[in-house]
């Protein structure tokens, strides 16, 4: 399953204190069963120091084949330890799938 490499990956690379890898193709218009669309939380020491911008490209080289292959849309969240304690409700909400509709007149 794509979710299992995804999770250990992330584990390997990051050995995070918290991980969540979140399958929501369901949310989306694809096949049921789907592994296609993934929400990602992750909390590593390693993001100590580090900006946003080199954390997702840190995520984004751990899963360069799952994302070449596999990955349609990956979310990422990702903190620190003391981030992660400072947040009260956790990583946010994925929003709905807007089903790739396009506008009409």
């Amino acid at each position: 399953m794509i979710q299992d490499r995804i999770e250990e990956k992330l584990q390997q690379a990051f050995e995070p204190v918290h991980l969540e890898v979140v399958n929501e193709s369901y949310m989306h218009n694809v096949p049921a069963g789907s592994e296609s669309h993934f929400k990602v939380v992750i909390v590593s020491k390693q993001f100590e120091g580090v900006r946003l911008i080199g954390r997702h490209r840190a995520v984004n080289k751990a899963l360069s084949d799952e994302l070449a292959n596999d990955i349609h849309a990956l979310a990422m969240h990702t903190y620190t330890e003391s981030e992660w304690q400072n947040l009260f409700d956790g990583a946010p909400l994925s929003p709905s799938c807007r089903g790739g509709s396009k506008l009409t007149d």
